[in-house]
């Protein structure tokens, strides 16, 4: 951020006065500094949700709602999801530029050579009910990995930092995998080395050792642009989790434990499972008219899932990528033997011709194409979080790793406005 202008803004209350500075960042809105608010005029400020609060600065990622951008060290994400693949971005996102050919396959040989557990942790997956949830085994599990990998805890060694974000990266598809597994009451499969990082996944979630499993190439590029596409999203609230996690001096594994934990809530990582509910609410082609007029109906609380952001106003940058790679897997998948699928192609088609949704940029976003590709290939809904999460862990590593190494780094500390009860004098029970 500048502050070369020495622009400032003038707080005015109880006839006193205060200059509080303005920066400008490289894209986005001014901000307002408050750091020292509390301390010169004995104020806070009020945000709830801290929507309209820069709790950081940061270089990794950029998002213009209004303009529907999405950015990765500058980079836009439609431009990485076509040209490029996840590991690339991971890169990217971790050290701050596209790598060269050599140092990529270095960086690619580093991440292969960890995906493998620790084999007492397969103990951990066996010490859950069959029938929890995806995301509850993974929450467990990373949190757990500081019990196993003590040569990697210590924040304020750059080796140590280095060698836990390789690690993370490259266990949490082997973790999610497994996690999958375990539900389904099937033998878990080890990853291979010979297999890129998608496939690498595919395999250990679909193959059986009764048989040969080879990965169709058009799924192992869906699967590696799902990842891509998920794999930052600035300030969320999974991230801003992350963030305070480690402020406190927390482990890596635990940081990113409680960025998954978070990430788990619907309103956040479960958008393409509501999407596929709402698809099986639907039920039928024919039904479909009955929704759209409900979606129309603003007395009607029904909402299509899937189409419009909280954050793009305008439409999703990453939807267009997901919708080609949608239409590739329909097309070698069929949706003929598949109601779901059935319904949310002529869902889309409905939807885009009509001029309601197109007025209120109501359009398909990349949870409906991604909830239309795992449903597609396979996968429960429950598996939908996380591998959401296995997507986002290169996100949160960057993040934290940036805040680990920033001099203004300190505990977060939110304030409250304190609408409880005043001080009272305690009265026996007997009086009460």
């Amino acid at each position: 951020m500048s502050d070369t202008s020495k622009r400032s803004a003038t707080l005015k209350f109880d006839d006193k006065q205060f200059e509080l500075p303005i920066y400008s960042p490289t894209a986005g809105p001014d901000v307002i500094d408050i750091r020292k608010l509390y301390a010169q005029a004995g104020v806070f400020t009020y945000d709830p949700g801290f929507t309209s609060t820069a709790s950081c600065d940061s270089t990794i990622t950029f998002i213009d709602g209004d303009k529907g951008e999405l950015l990765h060290r500058g980079y836009p994400i439609d431009q990485l999801a076509e040209k490029s693949h996840f590991l690339e971005v991971c890169y990217l996102l971790l050290y701050g530029e596209l790598p060269a050919a050599a140092e990529l396959e270095t960086f690619e040989s580093t991440i292969t050579r960890h995906t493998m557990l620790h084999e007492q942790m397969t103990g951990f997956f066996r010490g859950f009910r069959r029938d929890a949830h995806p995301m509850a085994i993974m929450t467990g599990v990373v949190g757990a990995m500081s019990a196993f990998y003590h040569d990697s805890t210590d924040i304020s060694d750059p080796r140590q930092r280095e060698i836990a974000s390789h690690r993370l990266i490259a266990k949490m598809p082997t973790i999610a995998a497994w996690a999958y597994k375990y539900s389904i009451g099937q033998p878990f499969v080890y990853p291979r080395n010979d297999l890129d990082y998608a496939s690498n996944f595919l395999r250990m979630c679909f193959a059986v050792p009764a048989e040969e499993y080879e990965v169709n190439p058009i799924l192992a590029r869906a699967m590696d642009r799902i990842f891509t596409l998920h794999a930052d999203h600035e300030q969320n609230a999974s991230t801003s989790t992350v963030r305070l996690a480690s402020s406190s001096g927390a482990n890596p594994f635990a940081c990113i434990a409680a960025g998954i934990a978070c990430l788990w809530g619907p309103a956040h990582g479960g958008a393409n499972q509501a999407c596929l509910e709402m698809l099986r609410e639907i039920g039928t082609v024919d039904r479909i008219p009955e929704f759209i007029a409900r979606a129309k109906d603003k007395d009607d609380p029904f909402r299509l899932m899937g189409f419009g952001h909280r954050v793009y106003k305008n439409f999703d940058p990453r939807a267009k990528v997901m919708k080609q790679s949608a239409d590739e897997v329909l097309e070698l998948l069929g949706v003929e033997n598949n109601p779901v699928l059935q319904v949310a192609k002529e869902l889309e088609t409905a939807a885009l011709a009509d001029p309601y949704f197109a007025d209120k940029k109501l359009f398909p976003n990349v949870d409906f194409y991604s909830g239309i590709i795992l449903e597609a290939m396979g996968f429960p809904t429950s598996m939908f979080t996380p591998i959401f999460a296995l997507s986002r862990t290169v996100g949160w590593v960057s993040q934290w790793k940036e805040m680990i190494g920033d001099p203004q780094n300190k505990i977060g500390r939110p304030r409250q406005l304190y609408l409880g009860e005043t001080a009272r004098d305690y009265t026996d029970i007997e009086n009460r």
